[in-house]
């Protein structure tokens, strides 16, 4: 209720004066007079460029919080994250199913094909995520955050892995490999989230460390971000 009450206020805050000339125009309508038109169009045009000027910085803010902005973290700084790297801004989402006690982390895989080889990375972007409550803190949702990460890794290693194996490459064989293992690790992320029911089921959060982990032990050769290899174009 408090995720729409929100938004709805700011709206009423934004167009209350539009409302109020609104209902003077209606009202000089009846007595035949146009005196505030002209007003309620100059008030109308106003709010509604006020309103698309807080629209744009809140959809800034809440998609990267360049207020206390801090740069995309590399897997190998897996270990130093804690929630205080959750710089991220969340303007509306005030509950996850009800419960106060959530987090939200945003990775991503990236690459960079260039002659002689490609870069292929996972990162974590802190002034991307957030969690709702830093007084809530614990040591298993932050955990539970965190494996996000590290099923990030897992298949950038998977990538680098199935681009390492081709007789030859070329780059839209390269970026047909790497759009397939989006797709796939954001399936398996939501998967991740719906088993785990966001780290509240103890047991199946623990069968999901196991294997990534697990894999991740498997890939280990595939850790460097760098592969050397011949690109043809």
């Amino acid at each position: 209720m408090t995720d729409i009450l929100i938004p709805v206020l700011f709206f009423l805050v934004i167009f209350s004066p539009v409302i109020y000339q609104l209902i003077l125009v209606l009202k000089e309508k009846k007595n035949g007079t146009g005196i505030h038109f002209k007003r309620f169009k100059f008030i109308l045009k106003t709010s509604l460029a006020t309103f698309i000027l807080f629209a744009i910085i809140i959809a800034i803010l809440s998609h990267t919080n360049y207020l206390d902005y801090k740069k995309p973290m590399t897997y190998d700084q897996y270990d130093d994250i804690t929630f205080l790297d959750f710089k991220g801004i969340e303007l509306f989402k005030k509950s996850l199913y009800g419960n106060e006690r959530f987090a939200y982390i945003y990775t991503e895989i990236d690459y960079d094909i260039k002659e002689d080889h490609i870069l292929i990375q996972s990162f974590f972007h802190p002034s991307r995520s957030f969690v709702y409550d830093q007084q809530t803190y614990s040591e298993e949702l932050l955990r539970h955050e965190k494996y996000h990460f590290k099923i990030t890794e897992l298949f950038t290693r998977k990538a680098k892995q199935e681009i390492s194996i081709l007789p030859y490459t070329t780059s839209s064989e390269v970026l047909n490999i790497i759009e397939d293992t989006y797709i796939k690790e954001r399936e398996f992320q939501k998967k991740y989230d719906y088993d785990t029911f966001h780290s509240y089921v103890l047991g199946e959060q623990k069968k999901y460390e196991h294997q990534i982990d697990s894999l991740l032990l498997d890939l280990q050769s595939f850790k460097n971000s760098k592969i050397i290899i011949d690109v043809q174009n």
